[in-house]
Order: structure tokens, then C-alpha cells, then sequence
């Protein structure tokens, strides 16, 4: 099945019900949920899908051990209700795309006897909240278990620790698996689509008409629309000053910067969590697709497209790092750096420049303008897309179209190319490749991979597993216009290692030609 911009342009003579701005996590999931209930869905993104905060995310799908934390301390009610629809969901997200998604333990060192109890409590906690859908349940682990589980963890002074059970994802293809089920389900997907302005109704001042232009030829459309959802993030306040000029900005942004280091540094596949850093902060190391991934910080940031990593950061993650690992690690070693920005949701608008985003509500909402009727999502997790999504159409169905909401189909269904039933068939099909490209091939695509069989499977590159053949596919049923498209998002090696991403573009920089 082609997943192409040509396909879909083919799409826009029809009308349609609903325009999505954004296509990340959430507007992804909004342009499944709707096209599930039967809506007709166009759904635009300035960028490639998933290029902004949602693909440079701690590929983590969890909870939140520190909201719960806080939730406790603090008794906060809504800290609770987060951390305990993002438990409930954690479960759905890796079942709905397993070759996508898979559980991820987390070992927490504890360096006093009060610590080991506190923390065992807590996690004790964590997994009653979760219920059925808990994955693994916690437990405590001596010194010896835990030098078997992170063999390079320093053990000074450690007293025990605990370990727990939450998931890890390939966010951009997580968000680009959604689009295409999306698609099949008859949704219009178009990325560099950059929306200009909206056509009011002269007498009703709503949304009628949205403007945009094709970023790749130039061309403009005015679509008829009968809604609108505002999915974009960190930039959501740019669309609603566009929709209502009136409208007083929600959004404060939260700079996320991680590192990266070859997966020598911290062996094994069990993660770190450090509960604790000097300023309040939680920083995870964490396994990743031959790599170790560190990170995150936490800081009022100051909105823009391509966020890069601070000096200090480097130094403030890799002084963390060093303290819990016996290998140390030094700049040289950092294979790739990139930060995400966090759409954080201001609930105190006068105060929108002086709160510490680490105070900040970590939960969605949706807003909808009465002047215009566009609706925002706002706020949000990875973990809770569906979430968010379900509760924007919803709002969606009862305030803009002024009928009862239809019932949410997405929990159950499962994702383009999720079918892992399949995976030891391709496996026994794949037989006579390279383990590195088999499995390559199957965590990429899942059962979608059997389409690569048939193509030129030559490696592009002798230290990594992509293949020639996966180029064209990615044109054809993947929408990448760009080597950015496919080394940051569809393959994520530019975010892991710059320097072997540099060579493959190098290498076959004719692929991408214009």
C-alpha cells in the first residue's frame, strides 16, 4: 500500500470535515481517532511528520515515577489522575505496534536503608495504580543482583535498589505507523504543508476555509473545512493567535538535551534512573538500538525550530553519567546530541514568564475558542496520544458539531505494520540475511518488511544494517522527500551517530537529489 505525497494530493477535491495542524504525536492521533469514527481528516504538517518534539523525545513510555512523587508530597489530585491514565496506557501503546514499542526495565540505586523503603513504597505504588495493566512488578535487588543487570554501575556506597518495569518506543516511527493507519483508514496526509492563514465566516467569525502551501512546490490551497484541531505543540499559541488574535498565549516551552554514547559505556539492557541530581532533576541512562542514551534536562526555553544543545549540557549530563558508571565518558565520546522542547501547559497566564517549568501541569487540555471554534490540544505526553486525541474529538464532537460523542475505536486497533504474528514467518523468509538486517528490517517495519525482500538489499553502509533497496520504499510508501526525512526520522541514525549519518549521506548523496 503507497504512502506518497502524489497519492495524496490526489485526495484534496473532496470535502472535508476536519483539518489537523500538526503531525506529531498528538495530531497523529486525533487524524486516526477521527478517521476511525468516520470523519473525513486532512491533516497538514509544516515539517516532516514527528520532526519537532516528537521524535527527539527520552523514548520513554511510562507514567512518571517523579509526577507520582510529586503527586504524593504535594497531594495533588491531578498529578495522580495523569500518572494513572499514562499507567493504564503504557500497556495499550505497546500492544497496538510491539515491533515499535517493548517493555524497558528501569533500576533505581538506593544509597540509604530510609531510601531502599521509600523508594520500594513508591514503586510498590506505581504498580497498584497500573492494576492489570501493570507490565512487570517492581522489586528490590541486592548489590550482586544488581552488578549482574548493570555491570558498569558504580557501587560506592549503594545500599540496594529497585528496579521496575516501563516501556521504551522509536518515537518518530511510533508517530509515523499512526499516520499511516490514519491514511488506510482514509485520512489525507500531507508533510511539508504549511498553513498560512484561516477564512473566517463573516458573520460567525468561525473557521470555514483553511490556507496553506505546499512548501516542496510552492503551490497554495484553500480548503473548505468544517473544524479544525490545533496539534502543534510548542507552537500551539502561533495557531491560535492566527484563529483569534485575541487569545492569550497558554504555552511555556521546557528545553529537553540528551547525549549519546556507543553501548560499550553502559552495557546490558537494563536502564538507569537517577532519582535525584543537585538542582531536583531526574536523568535517565538508558539502552538504545546499540547506543546508550543520556538524558534529560529541564529548563525555560525560549521557542524556536531546531533547539541545539548547550555546552553546559554537555558537560552537566556527562558529569552525571560518570558518576554512576565505572567507564567514563568524555566529550570525544559523544556520538550525537539533540533536544526536544517540551509543550508545557501555563495554567497561570499572568505569571507565563516567571514560572519554573519543572512547576509546570505535565497534563493535557482541550480548548476550544468560542470566536473561531478552533480546537487546541494542549499540554501532553507521548504515553498519553491516545488519551489526548479521545478527549479532542470528543470535545470536538460536542462543542463544534453539536452532537454526541461517537465512541473511540483506537484502543484496540492495531498499527500499520503491527501485526507480530507475522515476525517468524519474515524471519524464516529473511533467513539468508545478515541478523543485523533481519532485525533491522522487522523493528523498521514490522510486518510491513516482507516488501523489502524484493528489493536490492545491498548494505549502504559496512557497520550498519540500512540497505539500498530501502530507499526507494521509503519514497514510495513513506513520504521521505529528503535525506533528513529518513536519517533523523525513518532510520533516527542521525540522532544515535552523526558521524556514520554523514558518511551514508555522503556516500549516496545522489539518492535525494532534486
Amino acid at each position: 500500500m503507497a504512502f506518497n505525497r502524489p497519492d495524496q494530493f490526489k485526495k484534496l477535491d473532496a470535502p472535508f470535515d476536519l483539518c489537523i495542524i500538526g503531525g506529531g504525536a498528538s495530531g497523529a492521533g486525533v487524524a486516526l481517532d477521527a478517521a476511525l469514527r468516520g470523519y473525513r481528516v486532512l491533516l497538514i504538517e509544516k515539517g516532516d511528520f514527528a520532526s519537532q518534539t516528537s521524535s527527539k523525545s527520552t523514548k520513554l513510555v511510562h507514567g512518571g515515577v517523579r509526577y507520582l512523587e510529586q503527586a504524593v508530597k504535594k497531594l495533588d489530585w491531578q498529578q495522580f489522575k495523569m500518572v494513572y491514565k499514562a499507567l493504564h496506557e503504557r500497556k495499550v501503546l505497546l500492544q497496538n505496534a510491539p515491533f515499535l514499542a517493548h517493555p524497558l526495565a528501569l533500576l533505581t540505586p538506593c544509597y540509604s536503608w530510609f531510601d531502599r523503603i521509600y523508594y520500594r513504597i513508591g514503586m510498590w505504588m506505581y504498580d497498584r495504580i497500573a492494576g492489570h495493566t501493570n507490565l512487570e512488578p517492581s522489586r528490590g535487588l541486592s548489590q550482586s543482583q544488581m552488578r549482574q543487570v548493570c555491570p558498569n554501575l558504580s557501587l560506592h556506597h549503594v545500599r540496594g535498589g529497585v528496579m521496575y518495569t516501563d516501556g521504551q518506543l522509536d518515537d518518530a516511527r511510533y508517530a509515523l505507523a499512526i499516520l499511516q493507519s490514519a491514511e488506510a483508514a482514509g485520512a489525507c496526509i500531507l508533510n511539508y504543508a504549511e498553513l498560512n492563514s484561516f477564512v473566517h465566516s463573516p458573520k460567525s467569525l468561525k473557521i470555514k476555509e483553511v490556507c496553506w502551501t505546499d512548501l516542496l512546490s510552492g503551490q497554495t490551497f484553500q480548503i473548505p473545512v468544517k473544524s479544525v484541531v490545533n496539534a502543534t505543540g510548542p507552537f500551539t499559541d502561533h495557531v491560535r493567535a492566527l484563529a483569534n488574535p485575541k487569545l492569550k498565549p497558554r504555552m511555556k516551552v521546557s528545553r529537553g538535551a540528551h547525549i549519546v554514547l556507543s553501548a560499550d559505556f553502559w552495557p546490558g539492557e537494563t536502564a538507569l534512573l537517577i532519582p535525584k541530581t543537585d538542582d531536583g532533576r531526574v536523568i535517565f541512562v538508558i539502552p538504545w538500538r546499540e547506543y546508550v542514551l543520556v538524558g534529560t534536562t529541564d529548563e525555560p526555553d525560549k521557542l524556536v525550530e531546531s533547539p541545539e544543545i548547550l555546552s553546559d549540557e554537555i558537560d552537566y549530563l556527562l558529569d552525571y553519567f560518570n558518576r554512576y558508571s565505572t567507564k567514563k565518558a568524555f566529550r570525544n565520546d559523544v556520538s550525537a546530541t539533540f533536544v526536544g522542547q517540551r509543550p508545557l501547559l501555563q495554567a497561570a497566564l499572568d505569571s507565563a514568564m516567571s514560572t519554573d517549568t519543572k512547576s509546570l501541569v505535565r497534563d493535557h487540555e482541550v480548548e476550544v475558542d468560542g470566536r473561531s471554534k478552533l480546537v487546541s490540544i494542549m499540554g501532553g505526553k507521548w504515553t498519553t496520544y491516545r488519551v489526548m486525541a479521545a478527549d479532542t474529538l470528543d470535545e470536538l464532537e460536542r462543542e463544534v458539531l453539536n452532537r454526541a460523542p461517537t465512541p473511540c475505536r483506537t484502543q484496540d486497533h492495531t498499527l500499520m505494520g503491527g501485526e507480530e504474528n507475522e515476525k517468524s514467518r519474515f524471519m524464516s523468509e529473511a533467513k539468508s540475511l545478515p541478523a543485523d538486517i533481519q532485525a533491522h528490517l522487522w523493528s523498521t517495519y514490522g510486518s510491513r518488511a516482507f516488501a523489502l525482500l524484493a528489493l536490492d538489499l545491498t548494505r549502504l553502509h559496512e557497520a550498519l544494517p540500512y540497505v539500498a533497496g530501502e530507499l526507494a520504499y521509503l519514497k514510495t510508501h513513506e513520504m521521505a522527500t529528503c535525506w533528513d526525512d529518513v536519517l533523523m526520522r525513518r532510520w533516527g541514525i542521525s540522532l544515535r551517530n552523526t558521524r556514520l549519518a554523514g558518511e551514508i549521506r555522503a556516500n549516496k548523496k545522489e539518492a535525494f537529489a532534486s
